[in-house]
């Protein structure tokens, strides 16, 4: 009995957590009015190899691993864009989550408009770079 209630409560905070993390994403339709709009720059932070699988058009190609190294690609876009919203997607939306938390931790503004395949089902236009 007492494993049984364990488990549910595990299931239950695994529920509360997967929704917390759903209501933080920003909809691919406003990350994509916001960068109309000239309020945001969209950033696909994947790495390279997964660009072949294609890239919402117009994001900027800056991987994870660049902003966390020597931010060769990352640091001039950084500069000339200093003030604007910076929205993030990676394959599933962990990435953009962790570059999200590296960003707002050095005072930018900064989304996780989640997972790839989300953009695909909403519509947005997808390219190959």
């Amino acid at each position: 009995m007492k494993t049984l209630l364990i488990l549910a409560a595990l299931a239950a905070l695994f529920v509360i957590a997967k929704r917390t993390l759903a209501a933080d994403l920003l909809a691919p339709d406003e990350a994509a009015r916001r960068v109309a709009a000239g309020e945001a720059i969209l950033i696909d932070v994947r790495e390279p190899h997964e660009w072949r699988d294609g890239v919402v058009q117009g994001a900027l190609l800056l991987p994870l691993g660049d902003l966390r190294g020597e931010r060769k690609l990352w640091a001039p876009v950084l500069a000339a864009n200093p003030d604007k919203e910076l929205i993030l997607y990676c394959r599933s939306g962990n990435r953009s989550g962790i570059a999200q938390r590296i960003l707002q931790s050095e005072g930018r503004r900064a989304a996780n408009a989640g997972a790839f395949k989300t953009w695909k089902k909403s519509g947005q236009p997808v390219t190959t770079p």
